[in-house]
């Protein structure tokens, strides 16, 4: 058997996000989980969240490890995981909510775009998207910590690093999606919130 992945950062964060999701998906029935990464956070969230169907999605080679914690949790809303790459094609399935955490900074420019672009085929008429991780404001960093983390992130690979929220939101504003929040996360963190079909 697999030895299940771990991220320390998961456990950390899992309850502040857990909040902000009580909120905005408690009327939610159907998530997909973009960059479900270890699967540490559909385990936590699905299981305090019954009423919600958490699909997970990544790329292959992360599928095994998210497994492993599906797996183990059994839990009857949790099914199998999907292939995902935004270079690829996206489910043929409809979702009325849309759950990222820690991925844009990982992606280029071009992947986040692409992105995007290929959310609105997945989206119900009234879905909720919620994004989670750091952001810079006016194009600037929001702490010394998030300057160095993103001058790490582009020494590894120049194509990634922290995306302008302005930029960000004006992705999702170009496919019908309008800022409902923007909430502060501990650790220099975000997670913003739009809703589909929302008038000015």
């Amino acid at each position: 058997m697999i030895d299940k992945p771990y991220s320390p950062a998961c456990e950390r964060n899992r309850e502040p996000i857990l909040a902000v999701l009580r909120e905005h998906f408690a009327d939610r029935r159907q998530v997909l989980e973009i960059g479900s990464g270890t699967g540490q956070h559909a385990v936590h969230f699905a299981a305090s969240l019954p009423q919600l169907n958490w699909q997970c999605a990544d790329r292959e080679p992360y599928l095994p490890g998210i497994r492993a914690w599906l797996d183990e949790a059994a839990l009857p809303n949790t099914p199998a995981p999907l292939a995902l790459d935004v270079n690829g094609a996206f489910p043929e399935a409809v979702f009325d909510a849309v759950y990222s955490a820690n991925t844009l900074h990982i992606m280029s420019a071009a992947e986040v775009e692409r992105l995007f672009a290929k959310l609105p085929a997945v989206l119900g008429e009234d879905a909720v998207l919620a994004i989670y991780g750091p952001f810079r404001y006016g194009g600037q960093h929001t702490s010394a910590s998030n300057a160095a983390f993103d001058a790490s992130l582009r020494s590894c690979n120049p194509a990634s690093g922290i995306r302008d929220f302005e930029w960000v939101d004006a992705l999702a504003s170009a496919i019908g999606l309008r800022l409902v929040e923007d909430r502060a996360m501990p650790a220099n963190n975000r997670c913003l919130i739009w809703r589909r079909g929302m008038q000015p």
